[in-house]
């Protein structure tokens, strides 16, 4: 991959990606790609390396219809279904809307669900989880309303050699059950847990690309195997406080116009609730890439 300080034409070939980076962890804004057009298979390629090295992707100045987000998501793998279902119990297609909004389209600060307010990384309670997440901006608040990224490779490089002996061989059971109970939504649904059953993933999982050691954690998990309760919530609330020190997070301010992509194999992410969510929109269409087994 080329990085070119001359702005391309738009989805020039391969090799003349305009991109920045944002922060030294992780983070790079691209420039001068419309989306909205199909991409070459080597233009893929340097967006795909890209996303390895930067593990969050800011496309700038987007203005993507819905069939044309999901086209783009697809250059990169399957793309995921959802087990949060609609109001009238039809489950959700895969690209679906993000916001704060009650059921007569007016913002509130208590919308249907707020799990995106917690530190996660997407759908670990899936047997195969996520590999990334395409979020595009289509209101905004005048201000606030972020998304933040902890980088858990690096939160698992600075453990202790002690706890990172200690946490080696830990499994830790994930489910959509656990997920609503830790942050305080509507009880999963009796569907919901039959399309969602528990499942186990390694407590450190290895990047299937790069091969780092990262730390699987979030508000996704239900506690540690073998261990008793309040020792294993204790320990991974402690991996998620270390995980997203300050040093270790990026925060995203968004503009009008872009598509985020991030890699929950080596983040964890939440929303912010910084802006009057009783006033102001905020409104985000999100697909999802389907992943590999952790190991």
């Amino acid at each position: 991959m080329t990085l070119n300080a001359q702005a391309p034409a738009p989805n020039a070939p391969s090799g003349a990606l305009n991109i920045k980076a944002l922060a030294p962890l992780m983070g790079a804004e691209i420039f001068d790609l419309d989306l909205s057009q199909p991409l070459d298979a080597d233009l893929v390629a340097d967006i795909n390396d890209a996303f390895l090295a930067h593990h969050v992707l800011v496309f700038r100045d987007q203005s993507l219809p819905k069939d044309a987000q999901v086209a783009f998501s697809e250059n990169f793998g399957e793309l995921e279904s959802h087990v949060h279902r609609l109001r009238s119990g039809e489950k959700r297609p895969a690209l679906h809307v993000v916001n704060n909004l009650d059921e007569n389209g007016m913002p509130t600060e208590r919308p249907r669900t707020t799990g995106n307010y917690f530190w996660h990384t997407d759908k670990s309670y899936h047997a195969v989880p996520s590999l990334a997440t395409l979020l595009y901006a289509v209101e905004l608040p005048p201000s606030g309303g972020d998304t933040l990224f902890a980088n858990t490779k690096r939160g698992y490089e600075t453990l202790s050699a002690e706890t990172k002996q200690q946490i080696a061989d830990l499994r830790v059971e994930h489910s959509w059950e656990a997920s609503r109970l830790n942050t305080g939504n509507t009880p999963a649904t009796e569907a919901e847990k039959r399309d969602r059953p528990p499942v186990v993933h390694p407590l450190v999982r290895t990047h299937p690309n790069t091969g780092a050691k990262t730390l699987y954690v979030g508000m996704h998990t239900s506690h540690i195997l073998d261990m008793p309760e309040d020792k294993s919530r204790a320990l991974l609330d402690m991996l998620v406080d270390h995980t997203t020190k300050p040093e270790l997070v990026y925060r995203h301010q968004w503009r009008m116009g872009d598509l985020v992509m991030w890699d929950n194999r080596c983040l964890l992410h939440r929303a912010d609730k910084n802006y009057d969510m009783a006033a102001q929109r905020r409104l985000l269409h999100r697909t999802v890439i389907k992943g590999s087994l952790p190991f």
